[in-house]
């Protein structure tokens, strides 16, 4: 019997152009992708950011505290939340509301001359005080001072002024309350440290004190939106530590009262100091 001849199989020639078509492929993507994040929008980019955090993150349980200037969420990146640039410069005059809701400038002098009337009033309800000279009061063409030796308020590394000093502060308070002058109250100590849990060092008892002092001014019925609390510690003073009689005159309040307010801070008491300071 005649044996069957084996048919060779026939073989395909074209077999590489199918891989070759997926490296083309792959490659097509792979340069697209490429390109696609060559060229980033960000503000396309931001709205997907967004949207994402929002969709994992879920409902908010609190309000979110946005800084004035910041990019409104999903805008894009290109909206500022009120229209306002973080470069943009804000300035407002500073102003108080009086009792019958028109608004005032803080601090303006009713009339020229306010600071040599409230020296007159100063001197005359502190007149013991003065002539003891425990407390002086100097003024210039922009500022009254009237400085008080902390003695006379307050007990050895208190914040709190004693009683006897009371009838002390609502004199001057009486004194100042009549006129509109911004008023700063300036708290200063002698270089001794102080390590207490209420004062760790003088920078606190030195605001502490000035502190006590407007309170008692506010209660009688000075506007606490002219007041102004400095701890000053005891890095302005006006004698040397080394001796007893120094560190007396740089444990004091000093109370500036300015004639008319400014845009700018006003000077404190050390500031002024070398050009007023009478002789000790």
């Amino acid at each position: 019997m005649a044996r069957k001849k084996k048919h060779e199989e026939h073989q395909n020639h074209e077999a590489w152009a199918i891989p070759y078509g997926d490296l083309v492929t792959l490659l097509f993507a792979l340069f697209t992708v490429m390109y696609a994040v060559s060229s980033v929008n960000d503000g396309k980019f931001r709205v997907l950011s967004d949207s994402m955090i929002a969709a994992f993150s879920g409902a908010p349980t609190s309000v979110r505290p946005v800084n004035i200037g910041a990019i409104e969420p999903g805008k894009g990146g290109d909206k500022y939340l009120n229209g306002i640039k973080p470069n943009a410069l804000i300035k407002i005059t500073p102003q108080s509301t009086t009792l019958d809701g028109n608004l005032a400038r803080r601090g303006a002098a009713d009339a020229p001359g306010a600071l040599s009337r409230m020296q007159r009033n100063v001197e005359d309800s502190m007149q013991a005080l003065i002539d003891a000279k425990l407390v002086k009061v100097r003024r210039d063409d922009q500022w009254l001072e009237i400085e008080i030796n902390a003695d006379v308020l307050f007990p050895s590394g208190a914040g709190e002024f004693s009683p006897d000093a009371e009838p002390v502060l609502n004199k001057l308070a009486q004194a100042l309350q009549p006129f509109p002058n911004p008023i700063r109250v300036e708290g200063h100590t002698d270089d001794r440290p102080i390590k207490t849990a209420a004062f760790p060092s003088n920078w606190e008892l030195s605001a502490a004190r000035a502190a006590s002092v407007v309170h008692q001014f506010m209660q009688q019925g000075i506007d606490p939106m002219r007041l102004e609390i400095v701890g000053l510690g005891e890095f302005h003073p006006l004698q040397p530590n080394d001796t007893a009689e120094g560190r007396n005159a740089n444990r004091r309040v000093v109370v500036m009262v300015l004639e008319q307010v400014s845009t700018d801070s006003p000077p404190t008491a050390a500031q002024v100091q070398p050009a007023a300071t009478e002789p000790q």
